[in-house]
């Protein structure tokens, strides 16, 4: 079996490789890819070389090849059809943590199987609904509470459509964007600006992935609020101002990150778990909001260099494998 695959062959430089999957042994599954999912924060990093030496090992993904900065098969947002494998798999719709590829081999145990009613393309959503679910089990959010999610881009609004089913719950989604004001409306949440975001919240979330947002963020909590930074920057060096009234204030700053269950949940949920209820989670068609490009596996390199420099802005882009 041949197929088709994604490299990043040096920082800022992309192509297609073809690629010899392997055969299945036993208890493995083929997956033939429908279609993948990039997401724009992390491969962006990667694509342009910028994971730190540090976290090379950390930042790895299930079935990379290679190392970075490069060259490097990355990605983790990938649906596909099972063609050959345990019976009860044999054609089910599965979603997979496999970087951009036409095919592969992998362990049945790596796939979770799609639920009726998700389609393909939304599925590989998956991913960041389920780093939205390790946020929000981070942040533990209480009934009541006033939310803000700084940064619109595809982790923020799916936190913030999540958050909103707390009841009583106050979201607002955050951006410099002002077109993200549309999504935010689509997803039943308010939106606001950097100069108008409302004050005195509870809890604050920042996914924007800058300075200024978490900035933003520390300024617009409550008094002994929490800010909950969940963006990754790379090999960037990030300055925020502690001083004035952050201390008298209280305030609460810590990291969430999706490479482990939270601790709240950790001792009763597997990951496993965690990326089966957002499968679940996205039976809600609202998430089609966050899907807004779509390309021809051909044309990845182009899309994942647009996509890394800025030129190709939205929120999930995702590359149709099926003719591949």
């Amino acid at each position: 079996m041949r197929a088709t695959a994604f490299w990043v062959e040096a920082p800022s430089g992309g192509a297609l490789r073809e690629v010899a999957p392997g055969d299945p042994r036993p208890g493995d599954v083929v997956v033939r890819t429908l279609v993948t999912g990039i997401s724009r924060g992390t491969e962006s990093i990667v694509f342009r070389g910028k994971v730190p030496a540090t976290e090379r090992e950390r930042m790895r993904a299930p079935f990379q090849e290679g190392d970075f900065p490069a060259p490097v098969k990355y990605g983790y947002l990938n649906v596909g059809v099972v063609e050959q494998g345990p019976e009860e798999l044999v054609g089910r719709t599965v979603f997979t943590l496999y970087p951009h590829q036409s095919a592969f081999v992998v362990p049945a145990s790596a796939v979770a199987v799609v639920p009726e009613g998700v389609p393909p393309r939304r599925a590989v959503l998956a991913g960041a609904v389920e780093t939205a679910v390790n946020i929000l089990w981070d942040a533990a959010p209480l009934v009541g509470d006033r939310i803000s999610v700084v940064g619109a881009g595809m982790i923020g609004c799916a936190v913030a459509r999540l958050a909103r089913g707390i009841p009583g719950v106050e979201v607002a989604l955050v951006d410099v964007d002002a077109t993200k004001a549309e999504a935010a409306e689509n997803l039943g949440v308010a939106f606001a600006s950097p100069g108008t975001a409302l004050g005195d919240r509870h809890l604050v979330i920042d996914t924007s992935g800058s300075a200024e947002g978490l900035q933003l963020a520390i300024d617009t909590a409550a008094i002994e609020g929490e800010v909950v930074e969940a963006s990754w920057f790379g090999d960037r060096a990030v300055s925020v101002n502690l001083g004035g009234a952050f201390h008298s204030r209280r305030l609460t700053v810590r990291s969430s990150q999706v490479g482990m269950v939270s601790p709240r949940r950790r001792a009763t949920r597997s990951t496993g778990d965690r990326l089966a209820l957002a499968l679940d989670l996205l039976r809600d068609p609202v998430f089609d909001v966050l899907l807004t490009g779509e390309s021809s596996w051909r044309d990845l390199p182009d899309v994942m260099a647009a996509i890394a420099d800025g030129s190709a802005p939205g929120l999930c882009h995702t590359i149709d494998w099926s003719d591949a």
